[in-house]
């Protein structure tokens, strides 16, 4: 039996041509429909380049400590043997005296030595860092650096590590 197709209603006919497509609606905007989003997105956006411009600033400015801490890495190898135990503490005061002069300037730092260096390093140690590190180097100073022993010479660069890592330099 072949299966004829019956015609369709003419009332079924009217209704499928009245159908419509379904209707989409537009894409929604990423544009802020207020002016207070968009302020509020200007403000954002600003906030975050000055937190970014004073971060690069800080970060350059404290360029003068990441360099000397690369320096005290080198003198601390150097002070594990004592045949250049007396060169690596040489140089250990002359990265201290470096990073203060980046810190303060020369009039502040340059003409500094002796007791007044001492002072200035307890001064600016950022608490009792500067004790140990001054210790150390007014005995340094004094006595000769032949004395000094591997251990108090590695105290000495922990304590200068960390005075260089937590002096304040006031503006």
């Amino acid at each position: 039996m072949a299966s004829q197709q019956a015609a369709p209603d003419p009332l079924m006919e009217a209704a499928l041509r009245s159908l419509k497509d379904i209707a989409v609606p537009e894409p929604v905007s990423w544009m802020p429909q207020t002016w207070g989003w968009a302020l509020l997105a200007i403000l954002l956006l600003t906030a975050a380049v000055a937190a970014f411009l004073l971060w690069l600033r800080r970060y350059r400015a404290n360029a003068y400590r990441r360099e000397a801490l690369e320096l005290l890495d080198a003198i601390e190898q150097d002070l594990q043997s004592p045949a250049t135990r007396d060169r690596a503490i040489r140089q250990l005061t002359e990265v201290l005296k470096r990073a203060a002069l980046a810190g303060w300037g020369r009039t502040e730092v340059a003409s500094l030595s002796g007791a007044a260096w001492v002072r200035f390093l307890e001064d600016h140690g950022g608490g009792d860092v500067g004790r140990p590190l001054s210790t150390l180097l007014d005995d340094v100073e004094y006595q000769g650096r032949g004395h000094v022993e591997a251990l108090a010479a590695n105290g000495l660069v922990s304590s200068a590590r960390t005075w260089i890592r937590r002096h304040h330099v006031s503006a």
